[in-house]
């Protein structure tokens, strides 16, 4: 069947597909309201880059506990009931904010993360095979890359928020304190500082909290159960030892971890790379929003040439090219690296749901658990973070500075990627 005579979404589906795409933008905000609070943590809390990358792992940690569980449960249940449960945990996590800020405890913040990705992890597996499951399957990674189109839109508004409420009204980061250095003042002055500065960072996450709550009513409402034949499910085990046995799911898994990876790293650490130019963070954040705005466009753009390029062969070129603007990142020192690190927001754009959708070619009934095991590589970006941030404390490697040094780890994440593009674009390189 030629693809461009299919429909996208049939219009039967359109109701579901829209409801179900604007959950995309929802865990797209937390994601790209939380990036910026490493490097504000990092100055509140007197912590290292290393120790305060663990909000990171926190929060992409969420998704490795709780993927597996929630496709069990949607397999048991509905993808309905996925998306209630998952915009329930999303709630309460926003709001475990409030003691936290109280209490003034940076694990009681990556606690509440960790809450908060339980319910991201439900809608992303839920939402995810949903969206490739509204129509045709010659069209699948097209459609999803559609949905995800919206992911940044919310990515976006998360940003202009962390940039425009947060950190431009961080007392720690004013330039009287730069001046100085948060940590040379005296210790009622930094108390003041923090509580307020925790308090700016508590008040997004309780108004997001109350938005969640708005959708979940909103879901529970107007949206119809979807039917599940539970005849045609398969059980888990025998699900497992066949998508084991898949290389090109197996892989895709890898891939998929490492692109995360590498997207993390590149959004969080942005601030960083700016900050050792003398840009302040409010500043550096605009420069993150820069890079999501190129995200978004390239998405759209990507959608499109996919009606003509083969997704294998595109996921590849875009990695090459990332892997060629991420060089540029390390060897050129000053504002050159960082256009370079803001470019290479243009070539993720496809990543995700590239994979995503070439990975779960023909699995046909184990979808659901396909899925989880491909949000659970959202784990990569609680892993590499953090190696990242070690690096950074480093102060320099080899000669260099170490921020530039550090996104060698985002380098090699990009060649694994292109190695899994070209392993899929021809049938043959494929052992299904």
């Amino acid at each position: 069947m030629n693809e461009l005579k299919v429909k996208l979404v049939e219009r039967k589906n359109l109701v579901t597909f829209i409801l179900v795409t604007s959950l995309f933008s929802l865990w797209g905000f937390a994601n790209d309201i939380t990036n910026p609070m490493v490097a504000a943590f990092q100055t509140i809390m007197e912590l290292s880059a290393s120790k305060a990358s663990m909000v990171q792992f926190a929060f992409y940690g969420g998704y490795a506990t709780m993927a597996i569980p929630a496709a069990l449960f949607i397999k048991k249940y509905s993808y309905k009931a996925g998306i209630l449960v998952g915009l329930a945990l999303y709630a309460i996590g926003a709001f475990m904010f409030i003691p936290a800020a109280e209490y003034q405890m940076f694990s009681f913040f990556c606690i509440s993360l960790y809450v908060l990705t339980f319910g991201l992890a439900f809608l992303e597996t839920t939402a995810n095979p949903y969206i490739l499951s509204l129509g045709a399957p010659e069209n699948a990674t097209r459609r999803l890359n559609l949905a995800q189109a919206f992911n940044p839109m919310g990515s976006l508004c998360g940003m202009f928020i962390a940039s425009n409420v947060i950190l431009s009204s961080l007392e720690s980061d004013t330039e009287a304190v730069r001046a100085v250095g948060f940590s040379t003042l005296d210790q009622a002055t930094k108390d003041s500082i923090r509580l307020h500065d925790l308090a700016v960072i508590r008040d997004p996450y309780v108004a997001l909290g109350c938005v969640v709550v708005f959708v979940l009513v909103v879901i529970a409402f107007f949206v119809k159960k979807d039917k599940k034949e539970e005849s045609e499910e398969p059980k888990a085990m025998d699900s497992l030892r066949r998508l084991a046995a898949n290389p090109r799911y197996r892989e895709g898994v890898i891939a998929q971890m490492f692109y995360v990876a590498a997207q993390i790293m590149c959004w969080t650490f942005i601030i960083q790379y700016a900050d050792r130019l003398g840009i302040d963070k409010s500043t550096a954040q605009k420069y993150n929003i820069v890079a999501m705005s190129m995200f978004l466009c390239s998405r759209f753009i990507s959608t499109f040439l996919m009606k003509y390029v083969n997704g294998s062969r595109l996921l590849m070129i875009f990695a090459i090219c990332a892997m060629c603007t991420t060089t540029g990142t390390i060897l050129i020192d000053g504002m050159g690296g960082l256009y370079c690190l803001v470019a290479t927001s243009a070539f993720m754009s496809l990543m995700f749901p590239t994979i995503y959708g070439i990975a779960l070619e023909g699995v046909d009934k184990d979808k659901t658990l396909g899925a989880a095991f491909l949000v659970m590589a959202i784990v990569g970006g609680a892993l590499m973070p953090p190696l990242q941030g070690a690096i950074i404390d480093l102060g320099t490697v080899a000669g260099m500075a170490s921020v530039n040094a550090s996104f060698i780890l985002p380098f090699i994440c990009f060649c694994i990627i292109a190695v899994y593009g070209f392993r899929t674009i021809k049938p043959a390189l494929n052992i299904e």
